[in-house]
């Protein structure tokens, strides 16, 4: 039953306190103006009989006696088939002059998925980028940001790896982004002809808070009911400090006593409750999970990056417009390499990064003036190759072609006694003398 009331006492940017009775946390509200306008806002906390409410649109126009409609239920996402190939703000509205969305109403911000349900992570999913799929594999049903700094390229990795990924499914979650950065997005879409398979959710940096918060739950809600469909989602969310932030805005606007840095205490769970929605369903589909997290000042502990390495898997480090070998990791990648990928995998990945931290401390001797010897050419002769052919992320591999490029470039920089690599091996996959 939809309870009314107008008695607005407080109104602070984006929030309204209403006297009300019989409210829960999360439930939905919309509120009457005077010029026949509607707009709706979510229940954030709940004293006595004093209600505060996060409004999704300015609360300019509002009259403290303008009548505030309880809806009884939290805030839904719409989700069918209809929804691929749109764009939908935080709200789950179309922003892109389309039709109205049609199909199943579900609710946001549900549990995680029963963990009776889940099995172990065990597929990989193909990015056809080197430096992911031989280096720090990505699993279905893997969580695992990308930990940057603002002005690198991050945005731009995300949309390679929906162009170039095996999943059924890519939903993006956008948060407080530019206007060129959204612009691309639609444009990347369009030309990479991913478009039929993608849904965005939107937050620009000039909607309110309250939609960045919407965006990831709206996105994972829609993700779990394509994945029990029997669905391979690719979630990717970009940027979760910008989601961080927004919670951290709307706590001060509360008065609510911060904890690191100004965040509230409740940070670390804000963001395990949307990471954890990752999983791999017995007998049906899968969600996985890559997120951007801007680290403010290249600050890896900083609260926002620090609290989300204990709850990923892993991490890919984007620095000078490239992924870092030797920050990044995959905690699930031992699940994938040599079981079901080529039996080379294992040996090659790490013959190939050790050697190139190899060919960094010849780029260092050679810096400062010593002597290098033949050794030290060929290892500067494999650094640039590596940085070329596996760390260029415009590059399009499947993962068997990569592992193939990478014996080639093995084989034209040094013998294969040199390598590292079992003989075996070696006799199997090492390329023959005028081999190409």
């Amino acid at each position: 039953m939809k309870k009314v009331h107008d008695r607005i006492v407080d109104m602070r940017g984006n929030l309204i306190t209403v006297i009300a009775h019989n409210v829960s946390l999360g439930e939905l509200a919309k509120i009457q103006k005077q010029d026949g306008r509607d707009i709706y806002a979510s229940v954030l906390r709940v004293e006595g009989e004093k209600v505060t409410l996060q409004s999704f649109e300015n609360t300019r126009g509002i009259a403290t006696n303008d009548k505030v409609i309880f809806l009884g239920r939290e805030m839904q996402a719409i989700c069918s088939d209809a929804i691929l190939g749109r764009r939908l703000n935080g709200a789950g509205e179309p922003i892109d002059k389309g039709p109205p969305i049609r199909g199943e109403s579900i609710e946001i911000g549900s549990p995680s998925f029963n963990p009776v349900k889940r099995i172990i992570p065990r597929d990989l999913v193909r990015t056809n980028i080197p430096m992911i799929d031989v280096f720090n594999c990505l699993v279905k049903s893997q969580k695992i940001p990308i930990f940057s700094v603002a002005g690198e390229p991050y945005n731009a990795l995300l949309m390679r790896i929906a162009n170039q990924t095996n999943a059924d499914i890519v939903i993006i979650g956008g948060m407080g982004l530019r206007f060129d950065d959204y612009q691309a997005f639609i444009d990347n879409a369009e030309e990479s002809g991913s478009l039929e398979k993608t849904v965005m959710f939107i937050h620009k940096a000039t909607d309110p808070a309250v939609e960045c918060l919407l965006v990831p739950d709206m996105a994972l809600a829609c993700a779990e009911r394509f994945a029990v469909q029997d669905k391979n989602v690719l979630v990717l969310l970009t940027d979760m400090t910008c989601f961080a932030d927004s919670i951290k805005e709307i706590a001060i606007t509360m008065d609510q006593v911060p904890s690191n840095r100004g965040y509230p205490g409740s940070l670390y769970s804000d963001l395990a409750s949307r990471y954890e929605k990752a999983v791999d369903i017995d007998g049906s589909g899968s969600i996985t999970i890559i997120s951007v997290t801007t680290m403010p000042g290249g600050d890896v502990t900083h609260p926002i990056p620090d609290n989300t390495g204990y709850i990923t898997e892993g991490q890919f480090y984007l620095n000078g417009g490239r992924i870092d070998p030797f920050g990044s990791l995959s905690r699930l990648k031992q699940q994938v390499i040599g079981k079901v990928t080529r039996e080379d995998h294992g040996d090659l990945a790490n013959a190939q990064i050790r050697l190139y931290a190899d060919s960094k401390k010849a780029k260092e001797r050679q810096s400062m003036g010593f002597k290098l010897s033949k050794w030290d050419e060929k290892l500067l002769q494999y650094g640039y190759l590596f940085e070329d052919r596996m760390m260029n992320l415009e590059v399009n591999y499947t993962l068997e072609d990569a592992l193939t490029l990478g014996w080639q470039t093995l084989a034209e920089c040094f013998d294969s006694h040199e390598v590292g690599i079992k003989q075996t091996l070696i006799d199997k996959f090492w390329p023959k003398q005028g081999q190409k």
